[in-house]
């Protein structure tokens, strides 16, 4: 079984698929692993370092040729899996809606496409989550980008010269990013409140030392679809929804919005009309400012300011930790992969709960239901 992990090409990232740590189990495994030159220098990881792990360091064609197996954290470009055998398996976050063609790519070039981000939030697979890693990362960088964009300090202060007060910091969507945002925000000193579709997050909300928004007056709207993730708001909560932060939005000076559809456009949370509410000097981190945003006017990597505010949000903003990032993701795919290895096989041999759940393409065709029917 031979492992290939390639660099990443696309702009602006710097993480990678494996660390000299997930290198060293695969090979006990009994698989033997190359590397791409150059492949982690971008997370801080050397060649040398994957070198005494016991990778092979080649150039990118090395690396693939024969391959069974080509991890990446973000799919890598069809044209270079030429040499990879038959069925070889692509194991990455692929993007499934946002780069349909490149699946169907990897489709018409007989391989086997297993889509990270489809995994199902359930329990055993919970160490093989990257989108639950990786938010965790960009909940905590979202606070610290916004903290250092907001020109004042964070906790209250009390000195000789008179007390500065604490920051209030408002977190709109309590997943896994929401969560850590509101852990961070807390631990810089802000006071810290938080909101979500789904009523269930309001004990967790609670238990972090932070104040619950919630639309009260609609009943039986809990927000909450399959495995976990949020659906779309009724109209009905929705403008509920939106006299609630109307009136809370105007009293913050951070905002963190974390709200995320898989498979759609990220919902909008905040209108240029409620922004105008805000204080001059505010700040708006809108995590999903990649997937069309929850901010209106918010654009990736670049600080738009309206109305005295600065919005800002990265396009990836878990590669801006990408030694840390890098590495959780890489035990992410280790994960999935040793849970299903056969000894017999010296392969993974995936079971239907999860194979049919991140199998994008088989046999020379596109298979996963759910983008059949999107």
């Amino acid at each position: 079984m031979r492992i290939a992990v390639l660099k990443e090409r696309a702009e602006g990232e710097s993480r990678v698929a494996a660390s000299p740590e997930t290198v060293k189990k695969f090979i006990a495994l009994g698989a033997t692993v190359a590397v791409e030159k150059g492949a982690g220098l971008g997370a801080a990881i050397a060649d040398a370092e994957f070198a005494a792990a016991g990778a092979e360091i080649v150039h990118a064609d090395g690396a693939v040729k024969d391959a069974e197996i080509v991890l990446g954290v973000q799919g890598p470009d069809p044209k270079l899996l030429k040499g990879a055998k038959a069925g070889a398996w692509v194991v990455a976050g692929l993007d499934p809606f946002g780069q349909r063609a490149r699946i169907d790519a990897y489709a018409t070039a007989g391989l086997e496409a297993l889509a990270m981000e489809f995994m199902p939030r359930i329990t055993r697979a919970q160490s093989m989550d990257i989108l639950s890693s990786q938010s965790n990362l960009a909940g905590y960088k979202a606070v610290l980008e916004a903290a250092n964009t907001y020109g004042r300090a964070f906790p209250m202060m009390m000195t000789a010269a008179g007390t500065v007060s604490a920051a209030k910091c408002f977190v709109m969507g309590v997943g896994v990013a929401g969560l850590q945002a509101i852990a961070t925000a807390r631990r810089l000193g802000a006071q810290v409140s938080a909101t979500d579709v789904r009523s269930a997050t309001k004990e967790q909300i609670l238990s972090l030392g932070a104040k619950p928004i919630f639309v009260e007056s609609v009943a039986g709207i809990e927000g909450e679809g399959a495995g976990g993730y949020a659906t779309e708001m009724s109209e009905e909560y929705q403008k509920a929804q939106a006299e609630l932060v109307s009136s809370h939005i105007a009293k913050q000076d951070i905002v963190i919005t974390t709200a995320l559809i898989p498979g759609r456009a990220a919902p909008r949370l905040i209108s240029d009309a409620q922004i105008a509410s805000m204080k001059p000097g505010s700040v708006i981190f809108d995590l999903a400012v990649a997937q069309g945003g929850n901010v209106e006017g918010s654009k990736p990597d670049v600080v738009v300011e309206k109305h005295g505010v600065k919005i800002i949000g990265f396009s990836n903003t878990a590669t801006h930790l990408a030694a840390d990032a890098s590495a959780l993701f890489a035990r992410n795919l280790y994960n999935f992969l040793s849970a299903f290895w056969d000894k017999d096989a010296g392969r993974p041999v995936l079971d239907e709960e999860i194979g049919n759940a991140v199998r994008l393409t088989q046999g020379g065709k596109v298979v996963n239901q759910r983008l059949l029917g999107a």
